[in-house]
């Protein structure tokens, strides 16, 4: 059985850091290229930051581009995501998503083609 455990949310004032984190299972971690996704009460799901297969082939939203950093560790089958100087606008609910990829498929920004989801955890920033 497949299963994406989010952790790391929490509260945090403006200007803030949290580090979120991603645990696989069920999977072959190593052929997903997971993403990162945050949904806000009243709006759609949203990109947020993707990492590929291969070492350092990330993609950011605009809006976490120098703030946030995804990583991967294979070995712990764990995605991070590091949120640096957030904001109120960064609260939100976060969910990570895996895509099953071929090795030169870079992660990409659409929700619909992820194949398994988790079930979120929530940030807050207060200013």
């Amino acid at each position: 059985q497949v299963k994406l455990v989010e952790s790391g949310g929490g509260v945090v004032q403006a200007g803030g850091s949290l580090r979120l984190s991603c645990t696989f299972s069920g999977i072959t971690f190593s052929y997903y290229a997971v993403g990162w996704f945050r949904q806000a009460p009243g709006q759609e799901r949203v990109f947020v930051a993707g990492i590929g297969r291969r070492l350092g082939d990330t993609v950011y939203a605009e809006s976490a581009k120098d703030r946030f950093t995804i990583s991967r560790d294979n070995d712990k089958k764990t995605v991070y995501l590091q949120m640096n100087s957030l904001e109120p606008e960064d609260t939100a609910d976060y969910y990570c998503a895996a895509k099953r990829v071929i090795l030169s498929v870079s992660p990409n920004e659409q929700a619909a083609s992820y194949d398994y989801w988790g079930q979120g955890t929530q940030v807050t920033v207060s200013s």
